[in-house]
């Protein structure tokens, strides 16, 4: 029989971290909402929880009752094979239930799955599936909350920190060099025994012609030599929708920097508050528009996926990890073979496979343990609020 404890373990370690990240919040902060791309921290909280209730208790807990009735639209994503939903941009309305009721679900939910572990000793490995998945998604919505929080907290005129202590300064940055692989068919796509999202699979070959690969990400004083340069009033860099988004949005500079009182210089928006443009950092907040844009500026491009992921294979260059998601040229799409899984768990990837880009890597608010090279996040070429940065390919 299959040992359910170091299952129950994991399942408790990051339902815990979900909760704080909420810490150091107030009541007011978690239900508060934007912009229509974010969420309410509350919200976050709830759907994560909504997920266990809707695609484990309610399938296998004998004489199931939901917590409460309403939360099944309130809480919704974006499944429609579930039912109705609460339009997204609304989710900042619902000042019921309260947080008090929120983190009430959440404990009677914990409660219950935990009675079901057992399970997990036994033979169900469609249960233990589901839960892992079900893991793996709250640790999807613990990035979330730190990029939606970042962006509320940047709304208020005091700037408040969500961290008290200052962020450390990034280690001086090296030289700009270029690491060069030589073309040839490579495999790409997950392999092994481990978790991966089924946007990852099937692994597959693609032909990769020789390239060249930036050893670093672009820094903040990289991109700042842009903008010194004119690059976002030269119409000769851009692509013509990225052109007429930066002209529509009076868009000037990355999200969250600011410039400073005459002499004082750029400072930016953290999670530590209002700081110093850090010159040494790499970029972040930048849309593909802004990225593809530099990139041209430069004399390079951003690279394919395929590029990047046989790059992160290869081990040759630095902070392909754990600093900023890296914009590729690549369209978000199927790989050759892929199967969305049935039913509406199955709504988790595959759907929204058009009008948006991959982006690989992780950044500094990506979980332990979705940092993979396997990995694809994936974005519209607008989004600028998660920690979204360059790596350049020639």
């Amino acid at each position: 029989m299959r040992d359910a404890s170091p299952w129950t373990e994991r399942y408790a370690q990051v339902r815990a971290a979900t909760m704080a990240l909420a810490a150091p919040l107030s009541d007011e902060d978690c239900g508060a909402q934007s912009m229509p791309d974010a969420s309410p921290v509350k919200w976050h909280l709830a759907h994560t929880t909504w997920f266990f209730e809707t695609f484990i208790l309610e399938r296998y807990e004998a004489g199931f009752q939901p917590f409460h009735p309403a939360f099944r639209v309130l809480f919704n994503s974006y499944y429609n094979g579930v039912g109705d939903k609460h339009p997204r941009p609304q989710r900042g309305l619902l000042t019921r239930p309260s947080m008090a009721e929120v983190r009430a679900y959440r404990a009677n939910v914990d409660a219950r799955v935990a009675a079901l572990a057992m399970r997990l000793a036994a033979t169900d490995d469609r249960l233990a599936e589901l839960l892992t998945l079900g893991l793996q998604h709250e640790q999807q919505h613990q990035e979330l909350i730190l990029t939606d929080v970042k962006h509320l907290l940047a709304q208020n005129p005091m700037a408040p920190a969500y961290l008290p202590a200052a962020a450390p300064a990034a280690p001086a940055a090296a030289a700009q060099r270029w690491q060069r692989f030589e073309g040839g068919l490579h495999d790409i796509g997950h392999q092994g025994d481990g978790f991966c999202f089924d946007n990852e699979l099937p692994r597959h070959k693609v032909y990769i012609a020789p390239f060249e690969l930036s050893a670093r990400l672009v820094t903040n004083a990289d991109y700042l030599a842009f903008i010194e340069a004119g690059g976002y009033r030269n119409p000769s860099l851009w692509l013509a929708e990225g052109w007429d988004w930066i002209r529509a949005q009076g868009i000037e500079a990355p999200l969250y920097w600011r410039r400073g009182e005459e002499g004082k210089g750029w400072t930016a928006f953290t999670l530590h508050g209002q700081q110093p443009l850090d010159m040494d950092a790499p970029v972040a907040h930048i849309s593909l528009f802004e990225a593809d844009a530099y990139a041209h500026w430069a004399g390079a491009r951003l690279p394919t996926e395929a590029e990047w992921e046989h790059a992160a294979g290869a081990g040759e260059v630095t902070q392909m990890f754990g600093q900023r998601w890296q914009w590729t040229s690549s369209s978000y799409a199927p790989y050759p073979g892929f199967r969305p899984a049935e039913g509406a768990i199955g709504e988790y990837n595959g759907k929204f496979m058009v009008n948006q880009y991959v982006l690989r890597g992780s950044s500094l608010a990506t979980p332990q343990g979705h940092s993979r090279a396997s990995y694809r996040n994936f974005f519209p070429a607008s989004a600028r609020w998660q920690f979204t940065g360059i790596r350049l390919a020639k």
